[in-house]
């Protein structure tokens, strides 16, 4: 099993910046590749962007391209994610997830379905 931790969110006037942190920890491996998701209340929970496990390959959505970039420290099994130019349409919970498959470590994929492990999602509230 791994375990995903979250950390990092909170409040933040529109316009402002925050980084988001998940931390890996059991069995953990530094080849699995890794995403961050959002949800709104009332909506879908939403891809935001991948990163390969070898960090070679990354894709973003839309939404968020060019604002928030992600990252990943694997000496401290731990993903980030820089969230820049932050407006009331980005808050949500976030989620970071692994995904376990040996293809992940040179490919990034885009739907919840994909992966294997949830953290328990940290909070971030934009307000305007």
């Amino acid at each position: 099993q791994v375990q995903l931790v979250e950390s990092g969110g909170g409040l933040v006037q529109a316009g402002g910046s925050l980084r988001l942190s998940c931390a890996a920890s059991g069995r953990t491996s530094i080849n699995y590749g890794m995403a961050w998701f959002r949800q709104a209340p009332g909506k879908e929970r939403e891809f935001l962007v991948g990163i390969s496990g070898n960090g070679r390959s990354t894709h973003y959505s839309d939404s968020v391209k060019g604002r928030f970039t992600i990252s990943r420290d694997n000496a401290k099994n731990t993903v980030y994610l820089q969230m820049n130019t932050l407006n009331s349409e980005d808050t949500a919970v976030y989620y970071c997830a692994a995904d376990a498959r040996a293809s992940s470590y040179w490919l990034v994929y885009g739907t919840a379905g994909e992966y294997d492990y949830w953290g328990q999602g940290t909070q971030v509230t934009v307000s305007s």
